[in-house]
């Protein structure tokens, strides 16, 4: 498998792009004005046959079952209240001198992002909407799309408990349940609706199953069986869909949501030494060993993205596939999961090689300037990518679904113009 990786590293990129834009000048000059119209129209369809909506960016549109408030301090990753809503910054990172461009940048994010919409106005800009609108939806804002990457937690029927698991001892309702008998019947209403408006279901980000690493004690391997038992759910119940790939792990499946560092000094030889990363690495892979065989029989990808704990390192994300060695096990790499900026381009470009179905091309503003779509589009067609790029604006300056149309431009350039800005 690792030759399959490393293939699209033995072609000097830069030579490929140029003789690439080459043959694309000396066919245009040969073609008529009519066929060079052809020929145009036939390259605008291919690029757009590799661009997939998202539901992500318009998820204050989506009408949601009645949610009790989270326990204190609950929320994003890092313990916070999720993006966007500043949860504060500790006394700590204030006072680093490390931090100053970083809070710079976060403090010119948040005054551009000052006069949005809040969730209703969102809702009284655009409307409501429940995933059985979405292919509309898809082919009435992004003209041409036909391909969906589909969240998870807005699947079902809202006012359906049937089709959704008992409520968790915090009282807070429990998540779509893919098997149950009234779920059925609303997945195969989405595939009915998606085959009359022509889209289909590229991917699913699949935020439901957890405790994909955890180890340690019968309680913890149980909760990890029971993260892999729900993905199968999920996988066996959606295959009705066509889907191509699912992301099987949240922001929380992997680990804690920043993973360990190493001890000073290791065991028996004072060396610094990772010794509680290993064994979330394996409970991962024994995790993604299981799931990619099921996924195998249902003729689903099962990817993994760089989404924090173990999966915000690239690398721990590439050990995983290559232990599994399994070809439906992938990477499905988001722009922007990255906890410095120099991951923006070297981690993507580990991942690429990774990655086959689909992955986020993300603008997100706690990045600034350094957000370049383009670029990274190119990064992942160096690799000899084929896959589709996912629309998926995390936050900016627009809202959601003006987000998304400036994606929608920038991957389609990317897409249909041969520069080989594929950057340092």
């Amino acid at each position: 498998m690792n030759d399959r990786h490393d293939q699209g590293h033995q072609t000097d990129r830069r030579d490929f792009f140029k003789a690439a834009t080459a043959g694309l000048t000396t066919a245009a000059v040969l073609l008529s004005p009519r066929d060079a119209v052809k020929a145009q129209e036939a390259a605008q369809k291919a690029a757009l046959e590799r661009i997939a909506s998202n539901c992500w960016p318009v998820r204050p549109l989506f009408k949601s079952r009645p949610m009790p408030p989270r326990p204190a301090g609950a929320g994003g990753p890092g313990g916070g209240q999720g993006r966007g809503q500043g949860p504060g910054i500790p006394a700590d990172v204030e006072s680093n001198p490390n931090a100053k461009k970083a809070l710079e940048v976060a403090r010119a994010a948040q005054a551009a992002r000052a006069n949005l919409p809040d969730t209703a106005g969102m809702k009284k800009k655009y409307g409501e909407i429940t995933m059985l609108d979405f292919p509309a939806f898809t082919k009435e804002h992004f003209p041409g799309v036909t391909r969906m990457d589909l969240f998870s937690g807005f699947f079902g029927d809202v006012t359906d408990d049937a089709q959704f698991f008992p409520a968790g001892e915090n009282g807070r309702p429990g998540g779509f349940d893919p098997m149950a008998p009234a779920s059925r019947k609303w997945l195969d209403t989405l595939a009915n609706t998606c085959a009359k408006q022509g889209t289909t279901v590229q991917h699913i980000s699949n935020n439901a199953p957890g405790n994909l690493a955890d180890y340690g004690s019968p309680e913890a391997d149980a909760r990890r069986q029971a993260g892999v038992d729900l993905a199968k759910r999920w996988l066996e119940g959606c295959r009705v869909l066509g889907v191509k790939s699912m992301r099987m792990n949240s922001t929380s499946a992997l680990g804690p949501g920043i993973r360990p560092n190493a001890v000073p000094r290791g065991p028996g030889d004072g060396y610094p030494r990772n010794i509680d990363l290993i064994p979330l690495l394996e409970a991962a892979i024994k995790s993604y060993r299981e799931m990619a065989d099921f996924g195998g029989k249902m003729g689903i990808r099962v990817t993994i993205e760089n989404h924090w704990g173990l999966a915000a390192d690239p690398m721990n994300i590439r050990t995983i596939i290559d232990e599994i060695n399994h070809p439906y096990c992938e990477a499905s790499p988001d722009f922007g999961n990255w906890e410095h900026e120099y991951n923006l381009v070297n981690g993507l470009k580990a991942l690429a090689p990774y990655a086959h179905t689909n992955v986020h091309a993300k603008y997100w503003d706690r990045w600034g300037d350094r957000n370049n779509v383009q670029r990274s589009v190119r990064i992942m067609l160096a690799s000899g990518y084929r896959g589709t790029f996912a629309l998926e604006y995390e936050q900016g300056p627009h809202d959601g679904l003006e987000g998304a149309k400036y994606l929608y431009k920038e991957v389609l350039a990317a897409l249909t113009e041969p520069i080989p800005a594929v950057g340092e």
